[in-house]
């Protein structure tokens, strides 16, 4: 059994539902099991700018599904709440996105289908703040950093906020 990391993430219609509901669709599946669940964080877009807020959120599982196995299956719950994957668009409006960030300590990349861990984990907040609650000293294979390092070391982090706190005006 491997023990796992994903991240969560919703844009489009009621965000933290989708999350909610995205987190008990994994839970039915009779080969993973939810260790931990982050708190729901609502969060500037990464990249592209021009969408609306994401709410995101982290969490761990074990699983008998193989790095493959676990994509096509976090790509069927996408599909299952409405993701409709646009050829070559990156970094858009979504109803649910999920990423595998970590599988156990393995180092996987099978070209542009998946990477392990995630290549850009390491530079995004909405990412790393959901971990800290998650696994603060989870230790990153490749930069061989815990998550809390990682943050630590983060320039120009995006605004992250816990779901349901007042947001400052946007300027």
């Amino acid at each position: 059994m491997a023990r796992v990391f994903l991240s969560l993430g919703s844009n489009i219609a009621d965000r933290a539902a989708t999350i909610s509901q995205a987190v008990s669709l994994l839970s039915m599946s009779d080969k993973i099991n939810i260790i931990k669940t982050s708190s729901f964080y609502e969060t500037e877009p990464w990249a592209n700018k021009n969408q609306g807020w994401f709410v995101n959120a982290a969490i761990a599982i074990d699983t008998d599904f193989s790095a493959m196995e676990l994509l096509k299956y976090c790509q069927s719950v996408e599909a299952e709440l409405g993701r409709i994957r646009k050829q070559g668009e990156k970094w858009g409006e979504r109803t649910l996105d999920i990423d595998i960030l970590m599988y156990d300590d393995k180092i996987i990349s099978n070209g542009s289908i998946l990477t392990i861990p995630h290549p850009l984990m390491h530079l995004r907040a909405f990412v790393l703040v959901p971990m800290l609650e998650v696994k603060p000293d989870l230790v990153h294979p490749v930069f061989n950093k815990t998550i809390s390092e990682l943050y630590d070391e983060l320039y120009n982090p995006e605004d992250v906020f816990l779901y349901g706190t007042i947001l400052p005006k946007k300027e």
